[in-house]
């Protein structure tokens, strides 16, 4: 499969230059992710536009609205198929990278291609709320993308994030909605909206990049039971 890497190129040459191992790094990357989906369930998107827009240039424009200093650590929760931290990695290979998603297949094919692209990350098989005991507060960021409601993600995230960080929630058309929603929720944890940008990503439609800046330690009674968080929300 050849990956029409101009698409992705073309769309963030105003932000962002890709070298020439982050650009071989894409290709080989759409190539797993189509030869794993036919394993485990890791897309619905499969077809090379598909993927060079809808997934990497998607991805990519965290970068856009976003400024990571050099060497700054990065969790990415619930990352399924690797996204957004790998494209991320990959573009940025200064970021201290943090891979976690609940499913250990998933985990086995994030190894297996971090190995394959010779990318230094660490994957961890965890549910969010089983592990903030340990890496509590220890992250400059913590990125999630098409994980859950706002209001949900926030009490999963923002425990991640040291104070002075940044949780950035990768949204699609319901951005500004789910935002307000969660309002209280964000609060309650310690953070404070910091910015959300809109934009427009062809056939993705209208998405959204909300970025929560945490002013505050979050209580360790959170994030509570994934029963609570989601019969009751904050």
């Amino acid at each position: 499969m050849q990956l029409p890497i101009n698409l992705v190129t073309d769309g963030c040459k105003d932000f962002l230059q890709l070298d020439d191992h982050a650009l071989k790094g894409l290709q080989k990357y759409a190539e797993m992710l189509v030869e794993w989906n036919e394993k485990i369930n890791l897309t619905a998107i499969v077809d090379p536009e598909g993927i060079a827009v809808k997934h990497f240039l998607d991805c990519l424009m965290i970068f856009k609205y976003l400024d990571i200093p050099v060497g700054a650590s990065v969790i990415d929760i619930g990352t399924g198929a690797g996204f957004p931290g790998v494209v991320m990695k990959l573009a940025r290979p200064d970021i201290k990278l943090t891979l976690m998603d609940s499913l250990a297949k998933r985990i086995t094919f994030l190894e297996t291609l971090c190995s394959e692209l010779h990318l230094d990350v660490t994957c961890i098989h965890s549910r969010a709320e089983d592990i903030t005991s340990v890496q509590r507060e220890g992250y400059d960021f913590a990125v999630a993308r098409a994980v859950a409601n706002m209001r949900v993600l926030t009490e999963y995230c923002l425990p991640f994030v040291r104070v002075g960080g940044s949780f950035i929630a990768m949204k699609g058309a319901s951005a500004e909605f789910e935002l307000s929603e969660a309002a209280n929720a964000i609060s309650v944890l310690g953070g404070a909206l910091n910015k959300i940008d809109m934009f427009d990503l062809g056939d993705l439609g209208a998405r959204g990049i909300i970025n929560v800046k945490k002013i505050s330690q979050t209580s360790t009674k959170y994030p509570r039971n994934p029963g609570k968080i989601s019969k009751q929300p904050l």
